[in-house]
């Protein structure tokens, strides 16, 4: 894998470890080998409203979820910076071209804009990776 594009259900998927699927940690084990990894402008409020929706749901402590904040603030993962500017033109297309919430068609043309591979569990954002011909791990 030359790149890796990760979602925010793979992230929170190695943070909760009630919820550790083969994905979350397949996309993990690639961060700590070094590869290029990338995620799009708004993948930091999509993963921090899933930690907060886990402590107000109580599976996750206050002090959980300042870990896992700490713990991703370490990892090397490169935000996008023309998610924002792309949000109208490209990602809407793609959003529409697979029936995808605009969301979810960021981390895909992401995924096809940089040739990486993608990390999901969602799995109607890896049937529409798988079709638009992004490998999915």
């Amino acid at each position: 894998m030359r790149a890796l594009v990760i979602d925010a259900s793979t992230a929170l998927g190695f943070l909760m470890t009630d919820e550790q699927a083969p994905e979350a940690r397949t996309a993990l084990d690639a961060l700590e080998r070094g590869v290029p990894t990338w995620v799009p402008g708004h993948w930091g409020l999509e993963v921090s409203n899933g930690l907060l929706a886990a402590l107000r749901r109580k599976r996750l402590t206050a002090a959980d979820v300042s870990d896992a904040i700490e713990v991703l603030s370490q990892l090397p993962i490169d935000t996008d910076s023309e998610t924002a500017s792309r949000s109208l033109g490209a990602i809407a297309d793609v959003a529409r071209l697979h029936n995808l919430s605009t969301y979810d068609a960021a981390y895909l043309e992401l995924a096809m804009r940089k040739g990486a591979a993608l990390a999901t569990s969602d799995t109607a954002l890896a049937r529409a990776s798988r079709k638009a011909g992004v490998t999915v791990v």
